[in-house]
């Protein structure tokens, strides 16, 4: 990608439009007000994943502190050690789970997705950048085992990038259904893989051609947009120190999104998950 420099002087108007340009930039209006740059919209719209990005890092930093303050209120804290113990031991004779645990969390990171599809037109072959944002609840299923049903509510962004002038996102209501087993190395650190599906409605997206310079919405009846609703398996692993927690997931599309009943349409993702548990 060209980079280029340009230098304004106070109330000066630059207009570009140059094919050789990526396409974000292909018109796009400068102007400068003393000491304010001015940005056009279609410039504005290539931003707004960072805006999304940055309000959610914000929104964790605001809900870790408060986390740490109900930090010894979690039923997981151990007066002993003085840190969170997710073992759930019963130290009688019989070494069994007491009881079946519940556990909240927050997760937040991006998304690198793409749509794979027999359709040329909807084939978006190539990874686009998104948002994952939601909360989790994990159900133990049994007293004798650390095995949890994980289910919660995210916002996802997928979609993908074509290679004839448009890209298109797929904003989702997304719920996953998993089984995860909770390994404890110590009282501190465990490790958590995880397997099953999730179900996601489409709440938003676009489809942009840069080509005819159109857009419209990414979910409708056309042969050229998306089936709203989705599914698939999904699987994964996380890893969680005290209240802290990480994951890695991968998101395999099984229902076909696109409107050719003779042509596979599927997502697929790969998620980079940070957050905290309760």
């Amino acid at each position: 990608m060209e980079f280029i420099s340009i230098l304004l002087k106070p109330h000066q108007m630059v207009f570009i439009q140059n094919r050789d340009f990526p396409r974000c930039f292909r018109e796009i209006t400068f102007g400068l007000s003393r000491n304010m740059l001015f940005f056009a919209p279609e410039f504005l719209n290539s931003m707004h994943m960072k805006k999304y990005i940055l309000m959610a890092l914000v929104g964790l930093m605001t809900v870790v502190p408060a986390s740490a303050q109900s930090y010894r209120n979690s039923r997981y804290y151990n007066r002993n050690t003085g840190r969170l113990d997710y073992s759930h031991r019963n130290h009688s004779r019989y070494g069994n789970y007491t009881s079946a645990p519940f556990y909240v969390g927050f997760r937040v990171g991006p998304t690198f997705s793409s749509v794979i599809s027999d359709n040329d037109f909807l084939d978006g072959s190539s990874t686009k950048t998104g948002l994952n944002v939601g909360v989790a609840a994990g159900f133990g299923v049994s007293p004798y085992v650390p095995l949890f049903f994980e289910t919660g509510l995210y916002y996802t962004e997928k979609g993908g990038k074509g290679d004839n002038d448009f890209k298109f996102s797929l904003d989702y209501l997304e719920m996953p259904l998993v089984l995860k087993y909770i390994h404890n190395f110590d009282r501190n650190f465990s490790i958590q893989p995880f397997f099953g599906g999730y179900l996601s409605a489409g709440v938003g997206g676009k489809i942009k051609d840069y080509y005819l310079r159109e857009s419209y919405s990414a979910f409708g009846d056309g042969m050229d947009q998306f089936k709203r609703f989705d599914g698939g398996l999904r699987m994964g692993v996380g890893i969680q120190y005290d209240l802290f927690y990480a994951d890695l997931t991968y998101d395999l599309g099984l229902a076909n999104i696109g409107q050719d009943d003779f042509d596979d349409t599927k997502n697929s993702a790969v998620m980079l998950n940070i957050g905290v548990n309760f």
